[in-house]
């Protein structure tokens, strides 16, 4: 894109989107990460007016009287996109490529966290650390990151998820919340995703295209891999191919599935030719009443 062309889409996104950062900011996004954006205080007496959500049944059980939890809000939160750059997000079949998804997903949770007075950050990657910006407040700050996820020309064209985030672990030194943008077809990487989840709020946006979970019946085609570049001929004609495909598929969403659950993280899954505003709406306000149980 020329500049003129990502001056133009940012301010599309920004308006665009407005009533959907708005939504967000009036409930789900500050409700849903209430509690981990805050320092455990004490634990008191419960006392009439105070929210039922807020008891710690274990002290209660224990002490058999009801007690409640009291935190300190932290000051500010810090919010980091994690994107990857890597060549397989230039894949779309349908309204946008994936990582064009993934640049608008980030543009509403970034100008979300921004109106919600929170530090915004963010860290591009492929086979390697592309960009970092380092988390600070303002909208003007928001607005030249969603510049850069857009008008950004990554040097490499694989996928090093573990680098990317192995990247962040010595520079967070307080909890924040962090958006990991990708397809994930990444290996290597459960182990630093776990001790990171383990201090943070991690939530994985896999960003997904329905060509590359069905493959329809369209006879011989080739195939390219845009990160290593391989060529392949594939009979699409072949009905046990394609069934073969699409359980490969199933296969690796329950594995993605299982890996960030079993390590502390949340996950939602975007299609580039689905409507995502109200997935996103139906993932904070799920994630807000598993907070409060």
């Amino acid at each position: 894109m020329t500049p003129e062309e990502v001056s133009r889409e940012v301010r599309r996104i920004e308006i665009t989107t407005r009533h959907l950062v708005r939504d967000i900011v009036a409930g789900e996004y500050s409700s849903a990460f209430r509690g981990r954006g805050v320092e455990f205080a004490e634990v008191r007496e419960y006392q009439p007016g105070d929210d039922v959500r807020t008891i710690d049944w274990n002290v209660t059980a224990r002490l058999g009287a009801a007690y409640v939890k009291r935190y300190l809000e932290e000051r500010e939160l810090s919010v980091l996109f994690v994107v990857d750059m890597s060549a397989s997000g230039g894949f779309g079949s349908r309204l946008r490529t994936k990582g064009e998804l993934g640049a608008e997903v980030a543009a509403v949770l970034a100008l979300a966290a921004a109106r919600n007075n929170d530090r915004v950050g963010a860290l591009f990657f492929t086979d390697r650390i592309e960009y970092h910006l380092a988390p600070a407040k303002g909208r003007r700050h928001v607005l030249r990151l969603v510049s850069d996820l857009l008008a950004f020309a990554p040097r490499g064209t694989g996928t090093d998820l573990a680098a990317a985030l192995a990247e962040l672990e010595p520079t967070l030194r307080r909890r924040a919340i962090i958006f990991v943008l990708s397809d994930f077809m990444a290996t290597g990487y459960e182990t630093v995703l776990g001790r990171l989840a383990r201090r943070h709020d991690i939530v994985g946006l896999q960003l997904v295209d329905r060509r590359e979970r069905e493959l329809p019946a369209a006879g011989m085609v080739t195939l390219w891999d845009p990160e290593t570049e391989a060529w392949r001929r594939v009979d699409t004609g072949d009905p046990a191919l394609r069934a073969y495909f699409a359980r490969r598929t199933e296969e690796f969403d329950r594995g993605l599935d299982r890996t960030l659950r079993e390590r502390g993280a949340d996950l939602l899954r975007l299609e580039t030719g689905q409507p995502y505003a109200e997935p996103l709406l139906t993932f904070f306000r799920r994630r807000e009443r598993m907070l409060w149980r």
